[in-house]
């Protein structure tokens, strides 16, 4: 092909660029679970306890308790490759 190959290569790179954002924000709002809110109270959708209010005025749409939410941050990391 003749023409104009770095703007090809650029668009290239463009595109994959926009593909992999794209498919990070689908697998986090995947990731991210819903709220179990029975008789008004929001219960952890990991263990099944009731999220303190305090975690719940701090952020609003926490699904998992403050325990289980460090369990699966720590996981993340771990699978990420961090510590």
């Amino acid at each position: 092909m003749t023409g104009h190959p770095d703007l090809i290569d650029r668009a290239a790179e463009r595109t994959d660029e926009l593909l992999a954002e794209a498919l990070y924000q689908q697998r986090k709002r995947a990731a991210e679970p819903e709220q179990i809110v029975e008789n008004g109270h929001v219960y952890c959708c990991d263990c099944g306890d009731q999220i303190a209010r305090e975690r719940l005025e701090a952020k609003p749409n926490a699904a998992r308790c403050g325990d289980c939410q460090q369990l699966h941050e720590n996981e993340q990391r771990r699978l990420r490759g961090g510590k």
